[in-house]
């Protein structure tokens, strides 16, 4: 060959990378294709894949469901006219009725139905209403997940339990009722908490009281979470501040009679109807209406929340409440993320317990909560610490909430489900997430 020609020989091939032998290519086998869906459901940096793919599958099927499945009716004719009454020009909250009974709800219920009255043609337009709620279902769901994102405690697969729920589904699209739209508002305020805005986290909380006041669940542990980690001088500027979103939310109502508007809205003493009770089947109609009951269920609550108090929420190393309240009047303590998402879930779990009676819509009130709940829950004896058995018991749970109408088995097994999630809560060491080691080597 010329020498010419071995030059530009060489030139060509100088840049080129030897082709690597047969024995040096990469082999895949069984582990490494496992590994793919399993880092999607358990690897934290994948954790938006996940989040943005289970969004996508509930938008079509919301879509399914509206078009699919028969919308039936229970309180949205109430609520219209409730609403109708609101625009007729009455201002007396007593005599704000629908086919239901009376209003019953604080005042921001009649300003956001009063918007839906509008854009759903005084209500006939029950089709866009649900459109209307498949989106406000996934806005929550979109919160929760950042929520559950923030979570230090928590692996990505739990984001499918929160897409499980036949219940949850109905209760959004099928029913439309006034619990997704406080519980929206609800967990909007603890992503507030978690980005450390306080002020914004007030508003909102305070708005979701005035939608419904099953909100106030979480005050406990959100009361104590402001004065943590704002003081006690900004905490009680953002108690005035939630007080005066609840004047100027009512003010028509009270201006025309305090009184009735008061009574009405937050009618603590109301005995709901045995016939819908999700939780206490097992007893007998007599008991559940008596004052002995609810009394008994009341201390139990106040009880086990100061439990939670004195043993959970404020820790030793942050010397206990006194150490917590003593503080707070020159500093602030330290509160992370899952200190938020615990103390506010494990708050509104105690009230859901001791519930004087669960509805069916009830479920909206918590079912974002379980599956972190149950993951931080420690069980002994009989069973085991396996994702498994935790499964069973949101499973089992949900099957409670399916079952119309409640049975003595059903509502027996809720509260046993009950009881074993919060003793397992009681008994827990919060602890870190971790991968497990197979499928770190892979990550890496």
């Amino acid at each position: 060959m010329p020498q010419s020609s071995r030059a530009k020989l060489a030139k060509k091939t100088s840049g080129k990378r030897p082709r690597p032998s047969s024995s040096s290519q990469k082999t895949y086998n069984v582990q490494d294709f496992v590994s793919i869906p399993m880092r999607l459901l358990m690897d934290p940096a994948y954790f938006w894949y996940l989040g943005t793919a289970l969004l996508v599958g509930e938008f079509f099927l919301n879509l399914f469901i509206i078009q699919r499945v028969s919308y039936t009716e229970i309180d949205w004719v109430a609520y219209m006219q409730e609403v109708g009454g609101f625009l007729a020009g009455e201002r007396d909250y007593s005599k704000l009725k629908g086919d239901t009974g009376p209003l019953v709800y604080p005042a921001g219920f009649v300003w956001v139905y009063r918007a839906l009255y509008h854009v759903t043609d005084k209500g006939t337009n029950i089709r866009r209403a649900q459109y209307i709620f498949a989106g406000l279902y996934l806005a929550t769901q979109y919160v929760v997940f950042s929520i559950y994102r923030a979570s230090k405690r928590v692996p990505p697969f739990l984001l499918v339990m929160l897409c499980l729920s036949k219940r949850l589904h109905s209760i959004y699209v099928l029913r439309c009722f006034n619990d997704p739209v406080a519980m929206f508002l609800l967990y909007c305020a603890i992503l507030a908490m978690i980005h450390k805005q306080y002020r914004v986290a007030s508003i909102l909380f305070s708005l979701g009281v005035s939608v419904k006041m099953n909100i106030l669940l979480f005050f406990p542990a959100f009361g104590l979470l402001l004065w943590k980690a704002e003081g006690a001088w900004l905490t009680m500027l953002n108690l005035i501040v939630m007080g005066g979103i609840q004047r100027l939310v009512a003010w028509p109502f009270l201006q025309e009679n305090s009184t009735a508007y008061l009574a009405k809205a937050f009618e603590f003493s109301r005995v709901f109807d045995y016939k819908w009770t999700v939780n206490w089947r097992m007893i007998e109609e007599e008991t559940f209406a008596s004052q002995d009951f609810a009394n008994l269920l009341l201390a139990g609550h106040a009880a086990v929340v100061m439990a939670f108090l004195f043993s959970k929420w404020c820790r030793r190393s942050e010397g206990g409440v006194f150490g917590v309240f003593q503080r707070g009047w020159s500093g602030t303590t330290p509160v992370t993320a899952d200190d938020i998402i615990y103390a506010m879930f494990t708050c509104n779990l105690i009230g859901m317990v001791f519930s004087r009676s669960l509805h069916y819509q009830f479920y909206a009130w918590y079912f974002h909560t379980l599956p972190y709940l149950v993951w931080q829950s420690k069980w002994e004896g009989a069973i085991a610490y396996t994702t498994a058995a935790k499964g069973v018991v949101l499973a089992t749970m949900e099957v409670c909430w399916l079952t119309y109408p409640s049975t003595t088995n059903s509502s027996m097994a809720l509260l046993a489900c009950h009881v074993l999630l919060l003793s397992g809560i009681w008994r827990s060491e919060l602890t870190k997430y971790e991968m497990p080691n197979w499928l770190k080597q892979h990550a890496e």
